[in-house]
This record gives C-alpha cells, structure tokens and sequence, in this order.
C-alpha cells in the first residue's frame, strides 16, 4: 500500500505547496511571521529563562538551558552520523521528555522530523517513509506487547534508503538513542554546524492528516506558521510562566504539540509535563504534584476525567484551562465537564492542516456550550459554501473553507489530494459542515454540526472508513464492507465493521488479529462486527450507510 516515488524527490521542496507570495507579505508585515527557525524557541526560553524547568516526566527534568545544550549536542552527533538539513526523519516515542529531546535535536540539526503518532503501525510508516523520502527512523524498543524493532527491520527491507534507526531502549541491532544524548567526551564539538541557506518559509516539520481518504497524508509546516501557531495560541489562553502544561494526549499531535501545547507553553517560558497515562488515576496525581494549569483532552476523556472526580481521592483543583476537542461537543457534555471537571473549559475546533477555533477565558457560559470557538487569527479567513461551491447565505450550514497565515496550501507530495482538497483560490476544504453565527451574543463564533467526508472520530483520531475499507477487503472471506460509525458515550464514535461473508464468518477478535498482521493502528481496528446478508443501497447503487446505521441501532 506504499506509493513509490523516484530518487530525485530526495529534495525536500519537491512537492511542498508554498504560501503565495502576496499573501505571505501581509503576514510578514502584520509581525505573524519573524522569519526565524522553529527552535528559536527554544533558544529564546534558554537566554530568558535559564534555570526553569522546561521539560519534565516521571524519570527527568530539564531546565531550558539543559535542553537547548542537549538539543546541539544530538544535532552535532546527528550530523556526525550523516544526516543533513533538509533530510527526513521518522520520529516516533512516547510521551516523555525523550521526545522533546529528540524533536528539538532534529530541529537544530535541520532535519525535518515526521511526527508519526504512537499507535502508527507498518501500513502507515511504510507510507510515510515512501512519501518523505525518510532516511531515519527513532523509536523505542517495544511497548504492549508490540516491537518496534522488528518493525523497523521490515520497513528498512523495503526502503533501504531508510539508513539510520535510533533506538531509545534495547536497540538490539541498531543505534542507542544513548549514544546521541551521553554527555560530550572531551574535545568533541556538542554543537551543530551553522545553518547555511536557512529559509524560514519552508518545512519545518512534516504532521500526518487525520485519513479521510486513503492513508493519512503528510502535512508540511513551516518555520513561520508553526512558530506563529505556538505564539499565538499560547497568547488566546493568557499563558504565562506561572503555568504548567500537561501533555496526555499522543505529544506527535499537532493539538498537544503546539495549540499551546509543549511549543506554545515554551514561549512564555511556562514547563510542560510528560504522561503516557493519561488516565485519571495517573493524571490526577501529576496536576496535583506539578501544580499543572493548562492541558488539552479529546472529549472521551474529558467525559472520565469529569466522571473521575466523583471518586479520585486527589482532584485536579490546580487546572486553569481544559481544552477539549477532536469531535463534536454536545451542550450537554460540555456543561458536564464544567460542572465537574473546571469552570475553565475550552472548546476547540481545528486541524493539523492549520485552522483553530478557541473559546477563550472568559467567554460567556453560552459561547462554551454551544459553540466550539472562533479563529485565532484575526487574519485567518473563512467561508461557508453549499454543494456547488457558492457562498451561502450568513448564519447557514454548510462546508468550510478556510485559509490564513498558518493553514497549509497543499498537502505533501499529494497532488490527486490537493485538487479535491483546495480550491483555485487556496481555500483548504476542511469536510466540516459548520454554521458561523451572524448576529447576537454568538456572531463570529462556529458550530460544528456535522461532517461532509467519510470518517468516524474515534477518541479524538481521525479514522478514514475507506481507508479501513480497503483492509476489510483484502481478506479472503469478506464478499463486501462498510466502516461505519456507531455512538458511544466514551469515545464519541466507536468503529462498526458491516461486513457480508463470503466464507466462513469471522469473529471481531480474528478480523483485528487480520488487520494487526497487515501493519493497521491500533485505533483504527474496529470496536464492533456485524454480520450482514447485504448492504443496503441508495438508489444510484451506493452503499447506504444511514441505512446501515439505522439497521444496527434498531437491532
């Protein structure tokens, strides 16, 4: 399922979408943009804040100083290994201060890390390493259950431009990420080369799109609009360095990464704190222990959290702002959370590919139930169009479009996508149906009331039903499918597979065991098997997946 792309696309502008240039003027000249590298921040904090911690988990602390002197010495090592500025690299750890270390390594050395997520497996690595044009990979050894060295081993089979593998762990046969962050035997260089031709309009780090269609798509943001996203959203929350922010989401998301996020938090020199366990239980007592004020959750969790505090013996009392995000809210879920979990909710609407939505401290209750925020930007611009692409009319439903001085003109070496996902004028078409309210206390404010693509919001992912689809098809027994979503109180939407046998019928437990032997995600395996005799249609012979639903609620 890999795309094969030819040796010269070994040039990291090759297939980038670049920002128009009269539009990048306008926001170079509103100071959005600064034309500096995306690890000036950390630079920044280490000149401004020495001695503060910047990164903490379980095992290690950082100060701001320790961080950016260890960010030059594995950028030097990087470089001592072969790598070179505009070169890719895999990056995928868990949630600890490693990560940081690594993604700021990378930075300095001016290599483009590609933020794979944790729960990645090989069908989505092997895409990524195809369409980057990757020659490294850092990982840790395993975890539950599953090695990611033999992973490794497999993909650099089938790319064996794929060199360099760093392993943070038993490296069994590879590189020891340790070797990269030991202290500087005497008279090495511990710091990188000088940047040469440094250009801050072009990648700075590859995210990975949701999957709406086919496998996830790479998503190239720049110096200036990822720096720009970490700034600005850190001021939209009134950060400060009197904060503390919880990373417990997967930290290679775009949400936890930087909207504020790890990035967004160092700006205003505030520490961010690691947990692969973002259960309650593991949580409750970090926010208790590290005095945590800001943290973004999708809305499942925020639903445990919530329910949580009914029985936790420590409550998270510290929390100032919980965004809460990556499916729809529901009024009543989000009075919920601010009920039981913090008076200081946020709602957020965005996407990797660049657009936030915030409800900001202080907004009235009404603008946090029933909305899900407005632009951060003032310069972000947005329309809402009909099926034909005309602009309808104020305060009506329909898909929005959307651009700005941190959205993406273009997805990664992806042109069939670009020319369903952009408009001629460079509008990115989320798939969202939204309504921007027109008047009254709640103008300029969006409510996200549906979907026009076909994906299922599973746990705050993205999961693309065709993409899942064209798994279920490949096994032998399986006559026909549909990926369906089916609500659920924890995670939003959980995945329903609608299959019709051919053969033998399978049980969800050997489907999953079919789709883990073909590399699929974890989270992207379905929740739920039901056995049809057919699949109903629509009158055009398209599978009827409202009628599907239908049936399966109604059984």
């Amino acid at each position: 399922m890999s795309t094969a792309f030819p040796q010269e696309r070994g040039d990291l502008n090759s297939g980038f979408v670049p920002f128009p240039a009269d539009r990048a003027a306008i926001y170079r000249q509103a100071g959005y943009w600064t034309d500096k590298p995306l690890d000036s921040i950390l630079s920044n904090g280490a000149e401004k804040w020495p001695d503060t911690a910047a990164i903490i988990d379980a095992e290690r602390r950082y100060t701001f100083a320790e961080l950016d002197s260890l960010a030059d010495l594995v950028a030097a090592r990087l470089h001592a290994l072969g790598l070179r500025a505009g070169d890719r690299v895999l990056l995928q750890l868990p949630n600890s201060t490693q990560f940081a270390v690594a993604f700021f390594g990378l930075l300095r050395a001016g290599v483009v890390p590609v933020m794979c997520l944790f729960g990645h497996r090989s069908a989505e690595l092997r895409h990524f390493a195809a369409v980057s044009g990757a020659v490294g990979l850092i990982i840790t050894d395993t975890a539950a259950g599953f090695d990611f060295r033999e992973m490794a081993a497999a993909l650099q089979q089938e790319h064996p431009a794929l060199r360099h593998v760093i392993v943070d762990g038993d490296p069994g046969p590879y590189l020891p990420w340790s070797t990269l962050t030991a202290p500087p035997s005497e008279g090495e260089v511990a710091a990188p080369p000088a940047r040469e031709n440094f250009d801050a309009a072009a990648p700075a780090l590859l995210l990975v799109s949701g999957g709406t269609t086919g496998l996830p798509k790479l998503i190239a943001r720049t110096h200036n609009d990822y720096l720009y996203t970490a700034v600005a959203s850190a001021q939209t929350y009134l950060m400060t360095g009197a904060d503390t922010y919880l990373v417990a989401l997967p930290a290679g998301h775009n949400f936890p990464l930087a909207c504020p996020g790890l990035l967004g938090s160092m700006t205003v020199g505030a520490p961010t704190v690691f947990t692969a366990d973002p259960s309650p239980e593991n949580a409750f007592g970090l926010i208790d222990k590290h005095k945590v004020t800001v943290t973004g959750l999708v809305n499942a969790l925020a639903k445990v959290w919530s329910q949580a505090c009914d029985w936790e013996p420590v409550l998270p009392t510290s929390l100032r702002v919980v965004q809460v995000g990556g499916s729809r809210m529901t009024a009543e879920e989000a009075r919920f959370i601010l009920d039981n979990l913090t008076p200081g909710l946020s709602q957020i609407f965005g996407m990797a590919e660049g657009m936030l939505n915030f409800t900001r401290p202080g907004d009235p209750v009404e603008v946090l139930l029933h909305t899900q925020g407005r632009p951060m930007s003032d310069l972000d611009e947005m329309r809402v169009v009909d099926e034909h692409g005309a602009d309808v009319a104020p305060g009506e439903e329909g898909e929005l479009l959307v651009r700005g001085p941190y959205t993406i003109n273009g997805y990664y070496r992806a042109e069939e996508a670009n020319a369903r996902s952009f408009s001629p004028d460079g509008y990115y078409r989320s798939g969202d149906r939204v309504r921007i309210f027109a008047d009254g206390p709640l103008a300029g404010y969006v409510e996200v009331t549906g979907r026009i693509k076909d994906v299922i919001h599973r746990g705050g992912e993205t999961v693309s039903a065709s993409d899942l689809e064209e798994h279920l098809f490949a096994h032998p027994d399986i006559y026909a499918a549909a990926a369906v979503a089916m609500p659920d109180e924890y995670l939003g939407e959980k995945i329903c597979a609608a299959v019709v046998f051919s053969g033998k019928p399978l049980t969800l437990a050997e489907l999953n065991g079919f789709l883990d032997a073909r590399g699929v995600s974890a989270h992207t395996k379905p929740d739920m098997l039901a056995a049809l005799p057919a699949l109903p249609k629509t009158a055009v012979g398209k599978v009827d997946k409202s009628q599907i639903i239908e049936l399966l609620r109604s059984s």
